[in-house]
């Protein structure tokens, strides 16, 4: 088999994978802009013939998407920063200095990380509770933190390790100071690993659910996740209204997917120009 051949199929495989990966986004996008009467039929509609937006209209009627909205949005951006600011300076911590106990945080860290998120729900509810956080931003962004905290430590602690520290040396030889040497020289090359961990706080915070059903029970300060299970919800005398159900999921995914593929393009040019060749 020539070169050439194997380039073909491996084009046409990558091209089958493609596919596959995004054919559940458009079935979704499809479903949300026919009515549930279409959806319910054995025979499936591939393409929104004699759709229109309806779904979508419905959907934000009542108006607590927009509630919902900002809830996600505030407890997402809070989720964020504050992450990215414990994990760098943890990750720093544990990549440039040796310490007395260095390496039982570096196993504590990856302890943490296989607790599993069901068994902390009731000290979750107790802690949050006692201080009069329930139903607020605060305390849900508190508890994403300190979920989505041990894994971006260990994320970035490979980003910082993986920068010669000599770098900095021949800066402070230059005459810079300690910090200068750090901001001018590794911080530049840290943007990957800054940018790949807010990514995955912000998908982790965005698209979470258990825990926000935990300690937000009241309907007014439901996050985007609380807010399209209400849609999946049929009672006796209703049933779910599909179109509905991916009008509301269309909302809450798609402008994600749109983040993801803006900084997915702007993550894969920042590691090749932030590499560093030994």
């Amino acid at each position: 088999m020539s070169a050439r051949t194997k380039k073909t199929l491996w084009s046409i495989l990558a091209i089958v994978i493609a596919l596959a990966w995004a054919f559940p986004v458009y079935w979704m996008i499809n479903s949300a802009l026919l009515p549930n009467a279409v959806l319910q039929s054995f025979i499936p509609t591939f393409l929104p013939i004699g759709g229109s937006f309806a779904n979508f209209g419905n959907a934000i009627a009542d108006g607590s998407f927009y509630s919902a909205l900002g809830m996600s949005l505030s407890v997402t951006l809070i989720a964020v920063v504050g992450c990215l600011l414990f994990a760098f300076l943890a990750a720093l911590a544990i990549s440039r200095f040796r310490f007395k106990g260095r390496t039982s945080f570096v196993l504590a860290v990856l302890i943490v990380q296989m607790l599993p998120a069901e068994g902390l729900f009731i000290a979750q509810y107790k802690m949050v509770s006692s201080v009069g956080l329930l139903d607020s931003v605060i305390g849900v962004s508190v508890i994403y933190i300190a979920f989505v905290v041990p894994f971006t430590v260990w994320m970035l602690r490979g980003f910082v390790a993986g920068i010669p520290i000599e770098l900095e040396e021949a800066a402070m030889v230059d005459g810079l100071s300690r910090t200068g040497a750090f901001m001018r020289i590794t911080f530049p090359l840290l943007a990957p690993g800054l940018i790949a961990s807010g990514v995955y706080a912000f998908l982790q915070a965005w698209n979470e659910f258990t825990v926000a059903l935990v300690l937000l029970p009241s309907e007014s300060a439901h996050t985007l996740p609380l807010w399209l299970r209400g849609f999946v919800q049929a009672s006796a005398t209703r049933e779910t209204d599909w179109g509905l159900v991916m009008a509301a999921s269309t909302m809450v995914a798609v402008p994600v997917i749109i983040f993801f593929m803006i900084v997915q393009g702007r993550l894969t040019s920042g590691l090749v120009a932030g590499a560093v060749k030994g």
